[in-house]
């Protein structure tokens, strides 16, 4: 959501940070001393319940912002940032980045995005209680989409990293109701799977089940 040159000037703010995949990025529980500027890699970001369970809440990827919410009110972090795939990233000092955005009157766009997230979340959540599992299944690889950047030679997307388990986390099913909604996307030629491995082969096969109500 921010101009190309903003971001480019931001990502000098910082320095670079690899990210092994599976490695917790940014942890539930610290104190908002830094955030992430995501500048190549998939993460997921999950809330963990005091009862052990973990609500898968989104998917970020490249040119998202992460922990930003913790920096700008000065609390702790409220959920776990783990990579899916290995990352790069930014690492902003608190201090820093707030300077840097009063500076460029960035306040406004940081709202809108943070706004966004929040709908985002909000119809998650609710496509959780009304939609059919293919269909949350096929919204779901939707949001993965753009993120894991551009296609191929041949006009696919490879989904890389992410397990059937945590699939299945992400629309709050088990492992084998995700498994039977892979194999009718498959059968509908939507996607091809393989080993920690998603190849979504016609993007508008998936946007057909995703509009399933």
């Amino acid at each position: 959501m921010l101009p190309e040159d903003v971001w480019r000037e931001m990502r000098a703010q910082g320095p670079s940070r690899r990210f092994r995949a599976r490695s917790v990025m940014l942890r539930q529980g610290s104190p908002g001393t830094h955030l992430l500027a995501l500048t190549d890699g998939l993460a997921k970001v999950v809330c963990r319940e005091p009862g052990g369970a973990v609500t898968w809440l989104a998917f970020r990827g490249p040119g998202d912002l992460l922990g930003e919410v913790s920096v700008f009110h000065g609390t702790t972090r409220t959920a776990d940032v783990v990579a899916l795939t290995p990352c790069t990233a930014v690492v902003l000092d608190a201090q820093r980045f707030r300077r840097f955005v009063d500076e460029r009157g960035l306040v406004m766009s940081l709202m809108r995005q943070a706004l966004a997230r929040m709908r985002e979340s909000d119809t998650h959540r609710t496509e959780l209680l009304t939609l059919p599992l293919v269909a949350r299944l096929a919204r779901a690889l939707l949001r993965l989409v753009e993120p894991a950047g551009r296609a191929d030679a041949s006009g696919d997307v490879r989904l890389s990293g992410l397990t059937q388990e945590e699939l299945a986390q992400a629309i709050g099913v088990t492992r084998n109701a995700a498994i039977a909604g892979l194999r009718r996307l498959r059968a509908s030629g939507a996607v091809e799977t393989a080993r920690k491995v998603i190849v979504v082969k016609d993007i508008g096969t998936l946007r057909g089940w995703a509009s399933a109500e």
